[in-house]
């Protein structure tokens, strides 16, 4: 799981630098040490990371240190994103969970060894983002954290508090645009909120973070990156600054609730019947209990956007739900993190995801993350060897280069219908004209009671001018047709099997549920291995793929299949299987 080591660009290193330069000054303030108010924790964390924590076991950023007895701060980093995230202090809401003896005397002992080692402005926490999380975290844990504590450990705490709250003051500007600088002015409002003489900060954090709602969430509820774990973060952030507000007496500034009101919808639209989110452009399915929390603090009364959301389509009925990828990749500039997913597909039954995307693999290395962005690993068509965009290196802002997504569709098209048998979908983009001359439509029909999903993959040529670019690509190929794949890969709990002397493949989930896949015989079915990319494990997990493979001869081909319940299946099942979802599950 060895991360790869780049150059860092001079713009990084510029502001680090600058960072450290603020840290330091910051630190020679003599502020106030007290609460205005007492703090309210907002945040949940995770009993079962929490109890491995204290038994030693440090699982951040894909990798497991084991050290039991020894501080947080002891442990070798074993790469950058570690670090960051044991500076973030997001790991304290796990301790809180537990909040038992042995949980407080290390969340203590830790915080106050970070402000020995590291609150005098030195270190990888000293960055805006990294700041806001952190004083997020040490304002809603206040009491678990002063518990006992003596003046001399409390009066360390407050006055780092204040001292991180004045460099975030200064340096919030500098935080990327997009959920770092949500994280850092969510910061800054709490502690401006929370602690004596920082007052002064709160109103211009808060007309900062109005405008970047203004910027950054479309009207569609959306961000830049599509990425729907990221918008449940923001979300979740502007709700926490919104509370944090109206406790305080002030109003939440206009933009920043209207952007609440138009991510809710959004944010419902893409969630799956099994509560999680749809695993698109490098997002999870997000922590447990979190998408709840969020919707009910924010308190706005929202259904699921009927039409896209985010550039998402949602088809739900029954028990059954799908979200498809129907728009265009991110823009380059916001497509750090994205995948060429465009079309994909993922289908949840009730409590079981039953179709899926790999997912984003970057807590496995920058191999794992690099396959996890290609069309192949998400449930969809793919031409053989090209995905639907293409990766570019391309030097950021951060410590290590980055790849971009290039080339990708410029046109996705979109119609949905409703009637009294169900509700269908066609989608279409043109990802692989120039390459190949070749348009993917998609055609998705659910039934009203959700037991059935049919669907329709097309590759054709559609303009005299695509004519001769698949000309060209059928040359190359010395007219032996255009190899393509359509694949469905199914989540790890899911048992699939052979069927019907291998016209179908039965899919059997934990519940009790039996799905039934056919296809019209055009393509060669099989079922082969496949990986479910998820954070929080040590390793990939093993799965299996449905895989229909067929050449591209003519002008036009297409593929019919279905996914169906079988006929034996009642229409409501008692799904009474506990999954096993610990920290450290392989």
């Amino acid at each position: 799981m060895a991360g790869v080591s780049h150059p860092e660009s001079w713009q990084a290193r510029h502001c680090r630098w600058m960072n450290g330069i603020h840290a330091r000054i910051a630190t020679m303030a003599k502020p106030a040490a007290a609460f205005t108010s007492q703090p309210e924790p907002r945040t949940i964390g995770s009993f079962a990371k929490g109890r491995q924590l204290i038994g030693g076991n440090f699982l951040f950023a894909g990798y497991l240190v084991e050290a039991p007895g020894r501080s947080i701060w002891d442990l070798p980093m074993p790469s950058p994103a570690f670090e960051e995230e044991l500076h973030g202090f997001a790991w304290l809401d796990d301790l809180a969970a537990v909040g038992d003896g042995p949980a407080r005397i290390r969340a203590q002992g830790w915080t106050a060894d970070w402000i020995a080692r590291h609150g005098r402005g030195r270190g990888a926490g000293w960055s805006p983002d990294l700041t806001g999380r952190r004083l997020i975290r040490w304002i809603n844990h206040a009491l678990f954290l002063l518990n006992g504590q003596k003046k001399v450990g409390s009066d360390a705490y407050f006055r780092s508090l204040a001292q991180q709250t004045i460099f975030l003051s200064r340096r919030w500007k500098t935080a990327a645009p997009g959920l770092p600088r949500f994280e850092a002015l969510t910061g800054l409002i709490y502690a401006g909120l929370a602690l004596e003489g920082m007052e002064r900060h709160v109103a211009p954090a808060a007309k900062a973070l109005a405008r970047e709602c203004r910027e950054q969430i479309d009207a569609e509820g959306g961000i830049p990156t599509r990425n729907p774990e990221e918008l449940l973060e923001v979300f979740t952030l502007l709700t926490w600054a919104a509370s944090a507000l109206s406790g305080a007496g002030m109003m939440t500034p206009k933009d920043q609730f209207e952007a609440i009101e138009r991510i809710a919808p959004t944010l419902r639209a893409l969630r799956h019947a099994d509560g999680g989110l749809a695993r698109f452009h490098g997002g999870g399915r997000g922590a447990e209990g979190r998408l709840d929390q969020a919707l009910a603090a924010a308190g706005v009364r929202a259904v699921a956007a009927a039409g896209r959301a985010m550039g998402y389509a949602r088809l739900s009925a029954g028990r059954t739900s799908v979200i498809v990828d129907a728009g265009p990749p991110p823009a380059e500039s916001a497509s750090v993190n994205a995948h060429a997913s465009t079309l994909a597909m993922e289908l949840t039954s009730g409590r079981r995801p039953l179709v899926v995307s790999c997912g984003s693999g970057a807590s496995f290395g920058a191999e794992w993350r690099r396959a996890g962005r290609a069309t192949q690993s998400h449930s969809t068509l793919a031409i053989e060897g090209c995905s639907s965009a293409r990766l570019k290196a391309r030097a950021g802002l951060g410590r290590r280069m980055t790849e971009v997504l290039v080339d990708g569709p410029r046109e996705v098209g979109l119609e949905r219908h409703s009637g009294p048998d169900g509700i269908s979908l066609v989608a279409w983009h043109d990802g692989y004209v120039r390459s190949h001359g070749l348009t993917h439509a998609r055609r998705l029909e659910l039934s009203a009671d959700g037991r059935q999903l049919g669907g329709e993959d097309t590759l054709g040529v559609f303009s005299d001018a695509h004519r001769k670019t698949f000309d060209k690509a059928m040359d190359r190929a010395k007219l032996q047709g255009i190899a393509y794949a359509l694949r469905f890969h199914l989540h790890p709990d899911v048992d699939a099997a052979i069927d019907m002397g291998g016209a179908a493949v039965s899919l059997a989930l934990k519940s009790g549920e039996i799905w039934v896949f056919r296809h019209d015989g055009h393509a060669e079915l099989r079922v082969e291995p496949s990986v479910y990319l998820e954070k929080g494990r040590l390793k990939p997990r093993a799965t299996r793929q449905i895989l229909l493979s067929s050449r591209v001869l003519d002008t036009a081909t297409q593929i019919n299949w279905t996914l169906a319940k079988a006929q034996d299946t009642p229409q409501g099942v008692r799904d009474l299987v506990q999954d096993d979802d610990g920290p450290l599950s392989e």
